[in-house]
This record gives C-alpha cells, structure tokens and sequence, in this order.
C-alpha cells in the first residue's frame, strides 16, 4: 500500500533523512506520490483564486506559503540523498565493494549505477594507467556521447502564436517570438512547441 504524502509526513521524512548518515527507504511509489500530492495543492490553490470572499485571500496566502515550503523540502530531501548517493557510489568504486539494501528507489539506483561506473572508468582510466607507467586516455561514456549529440540537434520552426520569454528544460530563455517569426531552436524545445500547436516544423530539403 502507498504511502500517504502530507506536509507532515514530508517534514518527518527530511527530518529522518537528516539525522542518519544512511539512506532511508522510502515507499516504491514516493516520486509518484508527491507529484500528485504537489498537483493536488496546485489545484487547492487555483480554485482558491477564483474565490472573491474576504477570506479567500488569507487562504491562498497559507496555501501559497505551504506549497513553497514543500518544494524547499523536497529540494533538501532530494539534495541530502544525492550526496549520500555520491558517496556510495564512490566508495563502491575504489573498493570493488558492494553495498546491499541501499535503500535506493528505482530512479536513484539508475543514478547510483551510472555514477559507480563512471568513477570505476575514471579510476581504470587514470589512476591505473599512471601506476603502469601508461598515459591517461578518457574514453566518453557512450550515452554522454549520445546525449550531447541530441543536445546539440537543432529544428527549423515557424511560430503560428505569438508567445511571450519562456524558459527551455535546459534553463535558457527563449522569446518572445511574434506569429510568423522563424527561428532555430533546440531540438527538445522545438518538439515541445510544435506538441502544443505554438509552432511547426520547416522541413529543408537535403
């Protein structure tokens, strides 16, 4: 059975997470859990706005100031795991030692693998070498080889809407743009627009 996410259990799981060098286990489902706990309280305080009552401003402020308060614990909880992560993941790497019942999520543990076998390769790859008396060479994990390629794809679009800044996945503002403006953007970005009918696609001929 999921766990019930609310303020409190959010606050208790911080405080947990805080007091113990070790990583907590949290239920399976807890990422899915509290971004619907985040879209619940998104929409506590949407329908609060529509209100005109005297009261109703008091509401959104407690309302507003709870949802803030829940990112920045969630921001600590997330950054406190990381490093815990790090660390095992680094210790996992320079003693060929692995750790049993981490209390990682499935999302986490991906994270730890890729760290663990970055910090082995990058240990293979230098330290080792110089040992024997061997020049370093760094090979590029293939999936940063692949994923900096993707990065780097562009796409040709037309903006049928006009549409105000806006900040990419990858933090960079883009915009505002006018109806008919033309512009080469990322290719996550371009995707995006052209899924919400913002933009289409110009297909150049090769």
């Amino acid at each position: 059975m999921s766990e019930i996410i609310t303020y409190e259990a959010l606050y208790e799981i911080l405080r947990k997470e805080k007091s113990s060098s070790e990583l907590q286990t949290l239920d399976e489902n807890f990422f899915q859990n509290v971004v619907n706990y985040i879209k619940e309280k998104s929409e506590i305080l949407e329908s609060q706005k529509k209100k005109t009552s005297i009261f109703a401003s008091v509401e959104i402020i407690k309302t507003q100031k709870q949802l803030d308060n829940i990112k920045k614990i969630l921001k600590e909880l997330y950054e406190r795991r990381e490093n815990k992560i790090i660390q095992i993941a680094l210790f996992s790497s320079r003693t060929s030692q692995k750790k049993e019942n981490l209390g990682l999520l499935e999302e986490e543990n991906e994270f730890y693998q890729k760290l663990e076998n970055m910090f082995s390769n990058y240990r293979k790859d230098i330290l080792i070498k110089i040992l024997s008396k061997k020049l370093p060479k760094i090979e590029e994990p293939k999936d940063i080889k692949t994923e900096n390629k993707e990065r780097n794809k562009t796409k040709l679009v037309r903006f049928i809407h006009s549409l105000p800044k806006f900040v990419g996945e990858d933090l960079n503002i883009y915009g505002p743009f006018e109806e008919e403006d033309i512009s080469n953007l990322p290719l996550k970005v371009a995707k995006v627009l052209i899924k919400k009918r913002r933009a289409q696609e110009i297909r150049t001929k090769k």
